[in-house]
């Protein structure tokens, strides 16, 4: 199974979370900043958070330009400050390229003063446990 992993950060909290589930899945972590190239992708995760009430602007724009015929399948790992937030325009943008999204984890995240020592360890394990998982689930499938 061909498994990539992407991140957009603004605070570096994404990227602290994609980084726990490389170590956790043994592939590298990508920063959609650096336009990684994706190719019969069978599960791509996706990992960003929200600000303002929506993804950044870098995640949408890293969305708009995935294909269905080049990634099956996204699990969405989602940071958020009320941890009710999900990243609506990132799913239905898949959606409506008939890219499945498999599942979606949130944690805690923090903007100024709410939400401090968030995402912390306990966050980063819960990330990388949840990859595990959705990994152990998709082998398998094509």
């Amino acid at each position: 199974m061909n498994v990539k992993l992407v991140y957009c950060t603004r605070t570096n909290h994404s990227k602290k979370i994609a980084d726990s589930i490389a170590a956790a899945i043994q592939i590298p972590a990508e920063n959609v900043a650096d336009k990684p190239a994706l190719e019969n992708v069978d599960l791509l995760f996706l990992v960003g958070g929200i600000y303002s009430g929506d993804s950044l602007p870098g995640m949408i724009a890293f969305v708009e330009s995935l294909d269905q015929n080049k990634v099956r399948r996204v699990a969405l790992v989602t940071s958020c400050v009320s941890y009710k937030m999900p990243q609506k325009a990132v799913r239905n943008l898949l959606l409506n390229k008939g890219i499945v999204v498999v599942d979606e984890f949130m944690c805690k995240g923090s903007f100024l003063i709410f939400g401090l020592r968030h995402p912390n360890q306990t966050d980063f394990d819960n990330a990388a446990q949840y990859a595990k998982g959705i990994m152990e689930n998709m082998s398998g499938m094509k």
